[in-house]
């Protein structure tokens, strides 16, 4: 009685029922991870743009006080502007 053809039974049957729920979760999980790769590449590398152009001034700053160009003292007072 149950077991026939109708219009309110899909044509997969009863049997998918279990997986539903399985490829709803496995679909959110693709939207979620396509959302997360678009908005990856959207996003700067450091918080504030000046970040990255700081760290490499400091590193010039360190490089040339290592070969002696500059003194001590110098090197303190940039390092401390670089770093406010």
């Amino acid at each position: 009685m149950f077991w026939h053809w109708s219009y309110s039974t899909p044509w997969w049957g009863w049997w998918f029922f279990p997986f539903h729920g399985l490829m709803s979760l496995i679909f959110m999980i693709a939207i979620v991870y396509l959302l997360v790769t678009l908005l990856r590449g959207r996003r700067p590398p450091y918080p504030y743009p000046d970040v990255q152009a700081r760290t490499q001034a400091l590193h010039i700053l360190e490089e040339r006080y290592a070969k002696g160009e500059i003194q001590r003292e110098e090197y303190l007072q940039k390092k401390q502007d670089l770093r406010s």
